[in-house]
């Protein structure tokens, strides 16, 4: 069960950390990937791609375990459920094609909307701090070295990557996206009302 547990996470993390790094491929040339008439049929070999680079990198550490405490699977559950919340609660107001950035790389995307209520109120990017909670959730719970190495990528590539897309956002919104971010954090939340 145990050697179960650390393979799905390990998986899951590789696909997660991977998330940030796909969209750092798209910030920077917007333009270009709109000029491109199906852009995902060749962004998601590309990703594809990542996963591998990274399963083959971290591959020899994926057992390397930093400590075995089942305890720490309680905190991990509550990461879980936390991350879930989330994800359920940061669709409010946003399509399934918003959801996977359609708008951003397709020219003329009907839906092209700032969203800003529910938890978007409290947090610009709540998927990506979603992601992250279930990283976390997967490393405390596993002890695993190659997961908490995943997720420091995952927070290196993301913080360069929520820049990215905060500027593409403004070009696109302008000073109605400038007055959000200037009221709502980016991934630690604002509980106050």
């Amino acid at each position: 069960m145990r050697s179960a547990l650390q393979t799905l996470g390990w998986l899951a993390c590789i696909i997660y950390s991977t998330i940030p790094s796909f969209w750092l491929v798209i910030h920077p040339r917007v333009e270009y990937w709109r000029s491109h008439h199906s852009p995902y049929s060749r962004l998601l070999p590309l990703w594809f791609g990542m996963w591998g680079i990274l399963a083959v990198i971290t591959a020899p550490w994926r057992r390397v375990v930093l400590y075995d405490q089942p305890w720490m699977w309680l905190p991990a559950i509550a990461l879980f459920l936390t991350g879930i919340w989330m994800y359920t609660h940061s669709g409010g107001g946003f399509s399934w094609k918003q959801l996977g950035g359609l708008p951003e790389i397709l020219p003329g995307h009907p839906e092209q909307r700032l969203i800003t209520t529910g938890l978007r109120s409290r947090v610009r990017h709540p998927v990506y701090l979603a992601h992250l909670c279930e990283m976390l959730a997967w490393s405390l719970g596993t002890g695993l070295l190659a997961l908490y190495a995943l997720l420091g990528f995952a927070l290196l590539t993301g913080a360069f990557m929520l820049r990215l897309e905060d500027a593409e956002l403004e070009k696109r919104f302008g000073p109605a996206y400038r007055e959000y971010r200037a009221q709502v954090p980016s991934l630690l939340p604002r509980w106050k009302a």
